[in-house]
């Protein structure tokens, strides 16, 4: 049986196997991929994203066992932080939900960032995908935890559930840049601390704030780039008519989880019935390859340049180039002659 068929039909190691190959980039695991698409495309992914330290594995923990009650088959796609010493992830899926370890209807990857910036592993969304052609009805997908850069996960998931707790700060604050407008639910985790309701007013005033008609329109000259854009969220919500549910859970006791399914079965239901679902799935399709071309002709380049860049970063020490006229140099070195 080749390596398709096989996750096809669900082999653990087979696919455990390009997991480790595709994160590693192994010659030949992305034809595997590419042979596994037309099986894909079945599975629900649900980003899981928010601040260090609100809850992310222990709610991602409880909602695995939800989605299990309910006979949903499930995968855990859980990024960690690099080790700065192996490259590996620190945390690892051997102290994560270590309950579910003997469940086949679940599969556990931990993958590092290796130094990927917004929240997600390089891999991420191959992992994800491989699980989808195993036959996975929901795939979960952890971000990293680094706060504000974390909005990578939309391009992945079809429905993003943004979490806060209580007691880290400026939970406003640490929401602004760009997270309003990724957040499809949002959750309150740790509910039964000091300031929860505070959590869930403030998040309540920038929703209603960006539904006000003073903020619909193009960006403002006063606009400045990386705020908070109320204008673009006020039209995510009035041209989708979906506005994030606010919902308070603890964790650790597993309240208020039949809540927050609830809200992503909800927005699941959402997408089906409305254009947004369609809409949505155009736009990954192209972030995607748009991320991947740029990944290609970063690799291209590299390997073309070979030694000219140290040769450039030599000049740029010395100070007889600057970075801007290098850069622009090694370009036009890439381009086609003639």
């Amino acid at each position: 049986m080749d390596r398709v068929s096989a996750i096809v039909g669900g082999d653990v190691r087979v696919a455990a196997r390009l997991m480790r190959d595709v994160d590693d980039r192994i010659p030949g695991a992305f034809d595997v991929l590419s042979a596994l698409h037309p099986h894909t495309g079945r599975a629900r992914m649900v980003g899981i994203t928010g601040n260090p330290g609100c809850g992310k594995s222990t709610l991602v923990d409880r909602l695995v066992e939800a989605h299990r009650k309910a006979g949903r088959k499930v995968g855990v796609v859980a990024v960690d932080p690099s080790s700065p010493f192996t490259g590996g992830a620190i945390l690892g899926d051997r102290i994560r939900m270590q309950r579910h370890a003997t469940d086949p209807g679940v599969f556990i990857r931990s993958l590092a960032t290796r130094g990927h910036l917004g929240g997600l592993s390089r891999s991420a969304l191959d992992v994800a995908r491989i699980l989808d052609a195993m036959g996975f009805d929901v795939i979960l997908i952890e971000t990293v935890g680094v706060g504000q850069d974390e909005i990578e996960v939309t391009r992945a998931a079809h429905t993003t559930v943004v979490v806060t707790a209580p007691g880290l700060g400026d939970e406003v604050q640490a929401l602004k840049a760009g997270i309003l407008e990724a957040a499809d639910v949002f959750c309150v985790n740790k509910a039964d601390r000091e300031g929860s309701d505070r959590a869930v007013s403030d998040l309540e005033m920038m929703l209603a704030l960006a539904t006000e008609p003073v903020f619909a329109g193009a960006h403002s000259a006063h606009h400045a780039p990386g705020a908070l854009d109320l204008a673009a969220a006020k039209g995510a919500f009035a041209q989708g008519s979906w506005r994030p549910p606010i919902v308070k859970t603890v964790a650790l006791r597993g309240e208020g989880i039949d809540s927050l399914l609830a809200a992503i079965d909800g927005h699941a239901r959402h997408l089906a019935a409305s254009p947004e679902g369609s809409t949505r799935a155009r736009r990954r399709a192209k972030e995607e390859i748009v991320a991947r071309l740029r990944e290609a002709l970063l690799a291209g380049a590299m390997e073309r340049l070979g030694g000219e860049i140290d040769a450039a970063v030599e000049r740029i020490l010395q100070r007889s180039e600057d970075p801007y006229r290098a850069a622009q140099g090694l370009v036009r070195r890439l381009a086609p002659s003639g």
